[in-house]
């Protein structure tokens, strides 16, 4: 069952006037094309397909509102760094995702999706800059936790730990094993919290 009943999808955004009215809480989802996102955003919310997964990489080519509640919603970034994109529209993509953290009151937390094997990339980094221009909380999700051994893994959190030196929370996780979802969702409500 759902942990949010009422989530829905609202609309996709390839424009700013094209967002959703800027009122209530709302929680950024971004990272690379293919570090897992719209699996996490399934887990984490408990419903299959809810976010579309796809085995192509960079699928999400708009800025999705999704609806979890009374003025609460999940925002799902396109995936940046996919190389089959045109250099144009990654241009537009950081623009438009440049002007969503500039200009949304409403957003009150991002979590930054990342491959647990590839560790936080130039891409990862620009969104941290993004969210730290804006004062904005971070948590990171080391994703795909399952392809590593528990050791690895523990060393891969460290590592980004050292990494982040401060600036975002982390932890491991995973969709396929469930791991780490019930902290990834504690997360997601003290963010949509904080303005609510």
């Amino acid at each position: 069952m759902s942990h949010y009943p009422d989530a829905a999808f609202l609309t996709s955004a390839n424009a700013a006037k094209q967002f959703v009215d800027d009122a209530g809480a709302e929680v950024a989802v971004a990272g690379r094309s293919n570090a897992g996102k719209s699996s996490a955003i399934n887990t984490i919310v408990n419903r299959r397909q809810f976010a579309r997964t796809s085995k192509t990489p960079g699928r999400t080519q708009l800025i999705n509102f999704f609806r979890l509640g009374d003025n609460r919603r999940l925002v799902d970034l396109p995936g940046y760094g996919y190389a089959k994109v045109t250099a144009k529209m990654q241009d537009h993509w950081r623009q438009l995702i440049e002007e969503y953290f500039r200009t949304r009151r409403s957003l009150s937390g991002l979590l930054l999706v990342v491959d647990i094997r590839r560790g936080l990339t130039a891409f990862d980094e620009q969104m941290m800059h993004f969210a730290g221009d804006v004062d904005l909380p971070v948590h990171v999700l080391l994703t795909k936790a399952d392809k590593l051994k528990r050791g690895q893994a523990s060393n891969a959190l460290l590592s980004a730990q050292k990494t982040l030196e401060g600036r975002a929370t982390v932890q491991l996780f995973s969709s396929l094993k469930r791991q780490g979802d019930r902290e990834a969702r504690e997360v997601l409500e003290r963010f949509l919290g904080s303005t609510a």
